[in-house]
């Protein structure tokens, strides 16, 4: 059961959205950033867009869940902790990791399929969030945890390389914690959340390193 009800879950974001004004619009930017540079591709681009996801992650574990939706779910305390540890392994991947994430456009099922979620994060959410009622500042925006998550699926379906699994677990896990409260809330804009984790991690495990091999042997040849 969920330990609040749909006046108190939307009473947050209008919280939220209030006291972070304007970083919305600069989150959304980012954004937009991290979107382009994929297409860009010089030599530090894909440290900024693993920057740029760390700092969705900890923006979202921090000032979301440990500052405004613990005051109504105390396992937002532990959400904040699991989205904070996830900013961390961006910032790994990113910067330390000897096989750091790169990022390519290539016009392929993965980066379709990553279009599309994105396209669903940062267009289709919010007029659909609109349409359904949720007006702004009781809304959810960029930069909370749902649209976020199905942006970043969109962003790491761009890679170049087979994701690690420890990339995964956390949004993978998000995608289910947040479509549960979504049906339970009718939260309608957040249904997407459900298809960008499954259908993300199964395209990312299973059809990026399919992906990766013919792409090496067309080099090859």
């Amino acid at each position: 059961m969920i330990p609040f009800s749909i006046e108190e879950f939307l009473s947050v974001f209008e919280q939220y959205n209030l006291s972070v004004w304007p970083m919305q619009v600069f989150l959304y930017l980012l954004a937009v950033i991290a979107l382009i540079l994929v297409f860009i591709q010089k030599d530090q681009t894909d440290k900024v867009i693993n920057s740029i996801l760390a700092f969705f992650w900890l923006w979202m574990g921090i000032v979301y869940h440990l500052f405004n939706f613990s005051s109504i779910n105390k396992a937002a305390y532990l959400f904040g902790v699991l989205f904070i540890v996830q900013g961390g392994l961006f910032a790994y991947v990113g910067f330390f990791r000897s096989e750091k994430l790169k990022y390519q456009f290539t016009l392929d099922f993965t980066t379709i399929l990553g279009m599309l979620f994105i396209l669903y994060a940062l267009v289709i959410y919010p007029i659909l969030a609109h349409s359904l009622g949720h007006i702004y500042p009781v809304t959810p925006t960029f930069g909370l945890p749902c649209p976020t998550t199905i942006f970043t699926f969109g962003i790491l379906l761009f890679s170049i390389q087979r994701i690690p699994w420890y990339i995964l677990l956390i949004p993978f896990l998000w995608s289910f914690i947040g479509f549960s409260a979504a049906m339970h809330l009718t939260i309608k804009e957040d249904f997407g959340l459900a298809i960008a984790g499954v259908l993300g991690t199964v395209a990312l495990l299973f059809f990026k390193p399919r992906q990766n091999r013919l792409v090496s042997n067309f080099s090859a040849s």
